[in-house]
């Protein structure tokens, strides 16, 4: 079976979760012997479009009208783009749009978490059946790797047994980064790593502001996707997310594989699979974030950060590519069968 996968703009989405799953859906697959192309002039068996915009919905229409099982993947939901970039209300009307458009043409939909199913499943558009399929990990990329440690320590001065809180993701108001920024005031002896970067143009004035008149103990390095980035999340005393929504987060799964300590938003994302105070701690809160920040830095998180590795890996990504072969098998037969 010859699979091709479709991603609009990969330059573009290279500093997005949906960026890293265009690699880890093509190690998930090559590891269950699914050869993948690239390119739509070649011959393949099954199409599978991961990114929901215009460009999208006409390579979706060629591949129906070869005839061929067509998979969609919903790593966005509607409201993915509240509180992200400038004008988003307005942006917002055609990103749906345009997913529902994406949606119709689908033989079958997959995406990431159970609480990301049940939201596509209410979309009055979607019509084919929807999978829930985690993005997946590569677990050895996150092995502990003190070279990475300390070349993580070097690059941004860290001294020893120096408290390092980290956050990753785009710098909007949907991640968390002013509650990100409000934690770390109140922590003036940690200091706070936020990764990820997006051009100021395309941030709110609000955002912006806060960027610039951040803490002091707040270091923003821009996008980094490299060892320097595992090493960080290796030594960190904490992994801070505090997202209001998401359909999973891949930089949860990284988190989880480098058994860091990880204290995230209390959102129905999370409720299925990770439970707070076994395997992460979850916050409702600004007050809730502070208190169990201050008693993860001070308390042993040995056993959670254990419990949240016995949990990813479950979604490594050769379990991820035979679950994505599974429904590729069925969607194949069953277009087989109706013609």
């Amino acid at each position: 079976m010859k699979v091709f996968l479709y991603f609009q703009g990969q330059s573009l989405i290279r500093k997005s979760g949906i960026g890293r799953a265009l690699l880890l859906q093509s190690k998930a697959l090559k590891s269950a012997g699914i050869e993948i192309t690239l390119d739509i002039r070649d011959q393949f068996d099954i199409g599978h479009v991961n990114t929901l915009w215009p460009k999208s919905h006409k390579i979706e229409r060629f591949i129906k009208k070869q005839n061929i099982p067509l998979v969609v993947h919903g790593h966005s939901i509607f409201s993915d783009m509240k509180n992200s970039f400038r004008c988003w209300r307005i942006l917002s009307i055609f990103y749906k749009a345009s997913i529902k458009k994406c949606f119709k043409y689908a033989d079958v939909i997959i995406t990431p978490t159970e609480y990301s199913k049940k939201v596509i499943e209410s979309y009055k558009c979607v019509k084919c059946k929807v999978y829930d399929v985690s993005n997946g990990i590569d677990l050895k990329e996150y092995r502990r790797d003190q070279e990475k440690i300390d070349l993580f320590k070097t690059c941004f001065n860290i001294a020893e047994g120096q408290k390092v809180v980290i956050g990753i993701g785009l710098p909007i108001e949907r991640k968390g980064i002013l509650e990100f920024f409000r934690i770390a005031q109140e922590f003036k002896d940690v200091t706070f790593i936020w990764f990820g970067d997006m051009a100021k143009i395309t941030l709110p004035h609000k955002i912006n502001h806060a960027i610039k008149k951040r803490p002091r103990n707040v270091i923003m390095p821009g996008y980094i996707d490299n060892d320097i980035l595992k090493g960080a999340l290796q030594y960190a005393s904490c992994f801070l997310f505090p997202t209001k929504e998401e359909t999973e987060g891949i930089v949860v799964l990284e988190a989880l594989a480098s058994y860091t300590p990880m204290l995230i938003s209390n959102i129905p994302t999370y409720k299925e699979w990770l439970t707070d105070g076994k395997d992460c701690y979850k916050a409702n809160s600004i007050m809730e974030f502070i208190t169990k920040l201050k008693f993860i830095l001070t308390h042993d998180n040995s056993e959670i950060v254990k419990n949240g590795y016995e949990v990813v890996k479950e979604r490594s990504i050769d379990k991820i590519g035979q679950k994505l072969k599974k429904i590729y098998e069925e969607v194949y037969n069953e277009k087989k069968k109706n013609n």
